[in-house]
């Protein structure tokens, strides 16, 4: 008999033994602890797909760099959530709270949301996207932005400026929304 075929069968005993201690309630705990053992060791890691984004190392764009007088990423960042009646809503900052409804400009990736090159509906993201089927970031690394005139699609960040929404109960899951935006010149 071949070594491989051997060692499934002597593992086999072991095998079962794991199965039979997986249905007990204490093995499902200790099986399901094991499984996030790894994820626990990486804790610190960003998580792709939540919170201000993911920039991927291998990007050939740089990550943002904070600007006085563009909105910082990182406060929008600092949103916290809650379940509510089988929904995720946000909790914002009173800093972020009192943006509402004010003139901002803020800089970003551009993802668009309409055919062309001109853009006047898409959202930006505080990281480039790296894949063209993923979000780059969780509700609170976008900001959805309607613009008065069009603005020319790029993989560059773009810096606009608007009337920013908090939004608490969007049925999109958004948090963010520039109303009566513009494009101003690259970052």
């Amino acid at each position: 008999m071949p070594h491989s075929i051997r060692h499934v069968m002597k593992s086999r005993p072991a095998l079962n033994l794991i199965a039979r201690f997986a249905e007990t309630r204490r093995g499902l705990l200790v099986m399901g602890l094991m499984a996030l053992l790894p994820c626990l060791a990486q804790a610190q890691a960003p998580v792709i797909g939540q919170g201000p984004g993911y920039h991927d190392p291998r990007s050939p764009f740089k990550p943002l760099q904070e600007r006085d007088g563009v909105l910082s990423w990182s406060l929008l960042a600092a949103v916290t959530t809650r379940v509510e009646k089988n929904r995720l809503l946000p909790t914002f900052p009173a800093a972020v709270q009192a943006l509402n409804q004010k003139k901002v400009k803020v800089q970003g990736f551009m993802m668009p949301l309409e055919p062309g090159d001109k853009q006047r509906h898409f959202l930006l993201s505080s990281v480039p996207t790296s894949c063209s089927f993923c979000v780059p970031a969780g509700a609170e690394g976008l900001v959805e932005v309607f613009t008065q005139q069009p603005v020319r699609y790029s993989l560059e960040p773009v810096l606009v400026e608007g009337v920013l929404a908090v939004l608490s109960d969007d049925p999109y899951g958004l948090f963010y929304r520039i109303n009566g935006g513009q494009g101003l010149s690259a970052p």
